[in-house]
């Protein structure tokens, strides 16, 4: 019972931390792969209670792969959707995942992170 009673502690901390994150300081840059060399690129940030780190493959000037190597998210878990959404889209300037918009504004960043480099 105790380990439950801290689960839900946990998780209580972990929403509202998140609910004092203010959105609209998330600033995620688009990219530009014109002179971007072919290669492997690791990006991570961390937004509130939030953290993302990630590598970004870049072949022939474009993204043809994001693994995610760590997302500690809370209950953002379902925004790790929006990686094949940038993958198709070749841009950070695609919808975030309702329910997970932390998280998504998150990837997005450390996304722009790794291709700013």
């Amino acid at each position: 019972m105790k380990h439950i009673k801290r689960y839900v502690s946990l998780i209580g901390l972990t929403m509202l931390l998140a609910a004092c994150v203010n959105l609209s300081k998330i600033e995620v840059h688009n990219f530009d792969l014109t002179n971007q060399a072919d290669g492997t690129y690791r990006g991570e940030s961390v937004v509130g209670p939030v953290k993302v780190i990630l590598d970004v493959v870049v072949k022939n000037r474009a993204i043809t792969a994001i693994n995610l190597i760590r997302h500690r998210n809370g209950l953002g878990k379902k925004a790790e959707a929006i990686i094949p959404t940038v993958i198709e889209a070749q841009s950070l300037e695609v919808d975030v995942v309702s329910g997970a918009t932390v998280s998504s504004k998150t990837i997005l960043q450390s996304i722009g992170n790794a291709l700013k480099q």
